[in-house]
């Protein structure tokens, strides 16, 4: 099965203009340039929750303007300092947990159901807000949770940032991989790319991701930072008798994703804001892209990139980073111990 996309949903740019950052033989088959008035609803939805994302994060997700707007052509998601009410679970959940209130608010959007893919190049473009509690992510979830609940049908995240500071200071991004059992049998691995000449949080970088059947490698602009291979990550499921026996072929990563934009306040990970953190937050979005390998849907034989990178050992996972001017590094005890839970 090739890469799947929503059809007809091409920018009215000429596609044939559109270019990766790098590689060659891609064909665009997915985009959002931001140049309209508003959120397009055929490519986006806008999650309505106080549910906390299952890490006790801090904010309602809403739909309104106050949120999420397009603002000299790019989306910008806004995370506000303000008391708000809404559905205490998502809402397609179905269930009746009522509401809840949180003191902060901000927007998630996800293109499920309009721009659901298996393999390719994802690119995303954007400027990520900075502060403590301040959790900006560019992320893939399954659409069809073949092998269960989470994280047993995977989840891939292209771009987290936490408490980046707002001047001086570390910089670091991290791409991730979640797998394994459904929680809380979860599995984790990834890498962190460190900025050392620029500032994330004032200049816009490209974060992108490549995904065959075999790899997965992570981008930050030209740099390609992180791999992870099919030998590596996997889905177990409970079988007869109560055995769990690992789903065959490349599970998880074998199945459609969708993209997901949000900008989270508070949780595990980052903690809570404190009185330096200067609400409103923005993440700006310059541009969505995703492209399949026309040769090769699959493998991405001829349009994959590959740099020259050094082996090393991150939590037990054999993963591969650049060596280059830029090369990041691991991160802290405390961060791999937030990851973990």
């Amino acid at each position: 099965m090739p890469l799947l996309a929503s059809l007809g949903l091409v920018s009215s740019a000429s596609a044939e203009a559109i270019r990766p950052v790098v590689g060659n033989g891609w064909q665009l088959v997915w985009n959002d340039e931001f140049s309209g008035r508003s959120v397009d609803r055929r490519k986006w939805d806008l999650e309505t929750d106080c549910w906390g994302g299952g890490n006790n994060e801090l904010q309602c997700y809403t739909d309104r303007p106050e949120n999420s707007f397009l603002r000299n052509g790019k989306l910008v998601i806004r995370a506000r300092s303000e008391r708000f009410t809404g559905p205490a679970e998502p809402p397609d959940w179905k269930t009746r947990a009522g509401n809840r209130t949180l003191n902060f608010t901000s927007a998630r959007l996800r293109s499920k159901g309009k721009g659901d893919w298996r393999y390719g190049r994802i690119e995303v473009r954007a400027k990520l807000p900075a502060g403590q509690g301040i959790w900006p992510a560019i992320w893939m979830l399954p659409t069809d949770r073949v092998y269960g609940g989470w994280p047993a049908s995977g989840e891939i995240d292209i771009m987290e940032a936490v408490n980046l500071p707002p001047g001086n200071g570390r910089k670091r991004v991290y791409g991730t991989l979640h797998y394994g059992s459904e929680w809380p049998g979860q599995v984790w691995s990834g890498s962190s790319y460190q900025f050392k000449r620029s500032n994330p949080a004032a200049e816009f970088h490209t974060y992108a991701l490549e995904w065959s059947r075999h790899e997965i490698r992570w981008y930050v602009d030209h740099i390609h930072y992180a791999t992870q291979r099919s030998s590596d990550w996997y889905s177990r499921k409970l079988g007869k008798g109560g055995a769990r026996r690992n789903a065959p072929g490349q599970a998880p990563f074998d199945q459609r994703f969708h993209l997901l934009l949000n900008v989270a306040v508070g949780g595990d990970w980052p903690g809570a804001p404190n009185n330096r953190t200067a609400f409103p937050v923005e993440m700006e979005v310059d541009f969505v892209r995703v492209f399949a390998c026309a040769k090769s849907p699959e493998m991405l034989s001829g349009c994959e990139t590959k740099n020259r990178r050094v082996t090393g050992v991150y939590d037990g996972v054999a993963s591969e980073f650049l060596h280059a001017n830029l090369e990041p590094d691991l991160p802290d005890p405390d961060v791999v111990a937030a990851l973990s839970r």
